[in-house]
C-alpha cells in the first residue's frame, strides 16, 4: 500500500462494515450512529442488509442520507446467514475493500475500536476476532472465541476431563493479554481480509441461522487461514433482550429445532474429523432426551430432529424456512 493510500484509508486499508438487521430498529439506530461516527479513513462504508423487517426499519433507513450507507433489502426471510452472505458479497463488489467487519444490529464497535484495528497494521492474520463485552463491561460469554479441541491436545484434555465449554474457549485472562491464535469466533466484531475471503469464499446462506459464524471461521482455519484474537479491538454487544432458542428447555418456535441441530452437526463434522462418528454416538442420545421438554409436541420435535440429523450427515443446507415451518406444522397437527 502506498503512503497516499495509507493517509486516505488508514494503516490497514479500506474497511467496510456489514450489518444484518431484523426488527430491532432501536438497536440498529445505536449501531449505525456508532459506525458512522467513525472518520472516513477508518471506515469506508457501511452495508446494511434489512432482512424483511416489519417495524419501520425500511422507512427509517430510506430516510438516511449518509453517503457511506448502502442498504440492501432482502426479498424474503433469509436469516442471519443469508444476510451475511449477501451483505459481504455486495460490500466486495461495490467497494473493493481490503477488510470487512461483520456484526449483528445489536452489536457495535467501541469508539476507538477501528483506530485500534488500524494500529495493528501490518496485520499477519487472515481474520481478527474482537473482544466483545456487554454494555456494563462484563465479557460477553456467547462471543468468547475458542480453539478446536479436536486439533489441540491441551484443549481436548481439558474439555474431556470436566472443563466443558471452558475447556476450549479462551480464558477471561486472555482479554488482558497479547493476541492469541484461535479457530472459531462469532460474527460480532469479526474482521476478515480480502485474502481470507478469497481463500474461503462467503458464508453459506443456506444455514439460515445458528452456527454460520462458527462454520465460516473454522472453515477459514481448515483452509489454512490464520485467525487472531486481538483484545485491543473492543466491541459492545447490547443483547440484554436477546431471545435464546429455548424457553425452559423447549425450542420456541419449534421450527428452530431443525436449524439448530442440523448446523451444529455440520460444525461437529468439520471440527472432529475422524472422531466425528464416536462423538455422534454420545451426542445423539442427549439430543433425543430433549424431547422430554416438548410435552404435547414430541412427535413434531422428533420429526424435525430426525430431518436435521439426516441433512446434517448429508451436508444438505438447501431447505429454507418456509419448508421447515410447514413440516413443523404438519408434524404438530398429526400428533
Amino acid at each position: 500500500m502506498s503512503n497516499a493510500e495509507q493517509s486516505e484509508w488508514g494503516n490497514a486499508g479500506r474497511l467496510v462494515a456489514v450489518v444484518v438487521t431484523h426488527n430491532r430498529l432501536d438497536k440498529l439506530k445505536a449501531t449505525l450512529a456508532r459506525l458512522l461516527a467513525q472518520p472516513r479513513p477508518l471506515l469506508q462504508a457501511v452495508v446494511v442488509v434489512d432482512n424483511v423487517s416489519t417495524d419501520g426499519t425500511g422507512d427509517w433507513l430510506a430516510a438516511q442520507d449518509d453517503p457511506r450507507l448502502v442498504v440492501q433489502t432482502s426479498a424474503g426471510n433469509i436469516g442471519g446467514a443469508g444476510g451475511f452472505e449477501n451483505g459481504m458479497k455486495l460490500a466486495v463488489q461495490r467497494f473493493d475493500p481490503d477488510w470487512l467487519v461483520v456484526m449483528d444490529d445489536d452489536a457495535r464497535p467501541e469508539p476507538d475500536a477501528f483506530a485500534a484495528f488500524h494500529d495493528l497494521a501490518p496485520i499477519q492474520w487472515d481474520g481478527i476476532a474482537a473482544a466483545v463485552y456487554f454494555p456494563d463491561g462484563q465479557i460477553c460469554e456467547m462471543n468468547r472465541p475458542s480453539r478446536n479441541p479436536f486439533w489441540h491436545g491441551r484443549e481436548f484434555l481439558r474439555t474431556m476431563f470436566g472443563g466443558g465449554r471452558s475447556g476450549f474457549h479462551l480464558d477471561p485472562s486472555a482479554y488482558e493479554g497479547p493476541a492469541r491464535a484461535i479457530d472459531v469466533t462469532s460474527f460480532v466484531g469479526f474482521f476478515i481480509s480480502r485474502a481470507g475471503v478469497q481463500r474461503i469464499g462467503y458464508p453459506d446462506g443456506g444455514l439460515f441461522l445458528y452456527g454460520d459464524d462458527g462454520l465460516y471461521t473454522l472453515g477459514l482455519r481448515k483452509a489454512g487461514g490464520a485467525i487472531g484474537f486481538e483484545p485491543s479491538v473492543r466491541f459492545e454487544h447490547d443483547c440484554s433482550t436477546f431471545g435464546t432458542h429455548t424457553q425452559r428447555g423447549r425450542f420456541v418456535p419449534l421450527w428452530k429445532v431443525y436449524f439448530y441441530h442440523r448446523n451444529l452437526l455440520l460444525l461437529y463434522k468439520m471440527a472432529a474429523g475422524w472422531l466425528f462418528w464416536p462423538a455422534l454416538m454420545v451426542i445423539l442420545p442427549k439430543w433425543l432426551l430433549k424431547a422430554r421438554a416438548h410435552r404435547g409436541e414430541r412427535r413434531a420435535f422428533l420429526s424435525l430432529l430426525g430431518l436435521a440429523v439426516l441433512d446434517g450427515l448429508r451436508g444438505d443446507t438447501t431447505r429454507g424456512l418456509d419448508e421447515i415451518q410447514a413440516r413443523a406444522q404438519r408434524a404438530d397437527t398429526a400428533r
